[in-house]
């Protein structure tokens, strides 16, 4: 089966969550019920970038493969290719993970 190529639109990001430790710190397994959603994802796809009043384009500081931090309810959830992604503005971005 081909793989659904995905190109956000304007300063739109298409993230992918890292997935969250399996145990905490003082080695206590964490079942999937009780994790949170991680806050911490990777750029799979980027959008050409927002326009100011005059109509220039304004380009996105962000790349694919980039580490980036978001809000905890930042995004639109989706599933493409039963891969599950989130869809969301530059602006939810808080920065990006060196």
């Amino acid at each position: 089966m081909a793989k659904t190529k995905f190109r956000p639109l304007h300063d739109r990001v298409v993230v992918k969550r890292i997935t969250a430790e399996e145990k905490s710190k003082g080695g206590i397994i964490i079942p999937d019920s009780a994790k949170e959603k991680p806050s911490e994802g990777q750029v799979t796809a980027v959008g050409p970038g927002g326009r100011d009043e005059a109509g220039k384009l304004i380009p996105i500081d962000i790349k694919v493969g980039d580490k980036v931090l978001f809000g905890k309810w930042s995004g639109t959830e989706i599933k493409l290719d039963g891969e599950e992604l989130l869809i969301m503005k530059e602006s939810d971005i808080m920065g990006v993970i060196a």
